[in-house]
């Protein structure tokens, strides 16, 4: 201990161990942290897919990837800034977080809807989005594996959709099939405009659109297109189990593996590629309306072949 040291009263002496003591002891704490990748997961709701997803999301990613999960955006603290890198799940989420100054990587949400998000910010390479829809080829590929002699295809819309028909009818006509396609509003015109469609159509085709295909339409939609054995190709396992024939969608868990292994390119590149479609997907099958349709539809494995490779030969 030097001159000036010694001259130092006691109490001072201790207070400056004790603090050199702590800095030594938190030395390692530092150290590690410096190594870590920080991610906040923002979840829109507390509701079992955004539990779901962000269970498995943390399961896929390394152990120096220290990850913080939000039930609720509305929780969203000074702390929960200093993430490397923001990964939401769900509209709500994603909206709320877009103006934040860290880079978002958005998951579970339509195209569309990210589209529209994406139109009031002016993060160019600093936001991107795993999406939640199928690409429409894929949809269409479902079609020609189910439904191969079906070739009029019917879609309901509402003037808000923004589903590109454009798009769509040249999918389907690549595949030797035809757009029936019919705008309607609210329940209003949804019951005529159900009709007409399914007259012209030898299966019905749900499309993300929130203003028709919700769970006040949906029940009146698959009964008059079962009475009429009009088959219905939903868009997640509820339709499925509600009576639609088939449908096809990504589950929680693949959306995770894809977001995970997003976050770690992230990590070692910093760079967020542009959005993309989901890379995998379920198919759901409901045999019990097979049967009453008289449809001979293959298990879901088989199924899941048949989609890729019908995929694969059309691109």
């Amino acid at each position: 201990m030097d001159k000036a040291e010694s001259q130092l009263p006691p109490f001072v002496r201790c207070w400056k161990i004790c603090c050199s003591l702590i800095f030594l002891l938190c030395l390692p704490l530092f150290a590690f942290g410096a190594d870590e990748f920080r991610i906040l997961v923002v979840l829109s709701e507390s509701m079992t897919p955004y539990q779901t997803f962000a269970k498995a999301f943390q399961q896929n990613l390394p152990s120096n990837f220290q990850v913080r999960v939000l039930d609720h955006p509305e929780g969203f603290s000074a702390e929960d800034a200093r993430a490397d890198l923001i990964v939401t799940a769900g509209v709500k989420a994603t909206d709320l977080m877009m103006n934040k100054a860290v880079p978002v990587l958005a998951v579970m949400i339509p195209s569309t809807k990210y589209v529209d998000l994406l139109e009031k910010q002016n993060r160019a390479g600093q936001i991107s989005a795993i999406y939640i829809d199928q690409p429409l080829s894929r949809q269409v590929a479902l079609l020609s594996a189910v439904l191969p002699e079906s070739k009029r295809v019917g879609v309901l819309y509402s003037a808000e959709s923004r589903i590109d028909l454009k798009d769509l009818h040249s999918e389907l006509d690549k595949q030797g099939y035809k757009l029936v396609a019919k705008q309607v509003q609210g329940s209003e015109t949804l019951s005529s405009g159900l009709d007409e469609v399914l007259e012209h159509s030898d299966v019905l085709l749900a499309i993300p659109d929130s203003n028709i295909f919700n769970s006040s339409y949906i029940r009146n939609i698959l009964l008059s297109s079962y009475r009429r054995h009009i088959p219905l190709v939903g868009l997640s396992q509820a339709y499925v189990n509600a009576g639609a024939l088939c449908a096809i969608f990504s589950t929680p868990e693949q959306l995770a593996a894809q977001a995970s292994a997003e976050a770690i390119l992230f990590a070692q590149t910093r760079h967020l590629p542009g959005p993309q479609p989901p890379a995998q997907f379920t198919i759901a099958v409901n045999q019990d309306v097979a049967r009453t349709l008289d449809v001979t539809i293959n298990p879901p494995n088989v199924l899941h072949i048949q989609v890729e490779n019908i995929a694969r030969v059309r691109r």
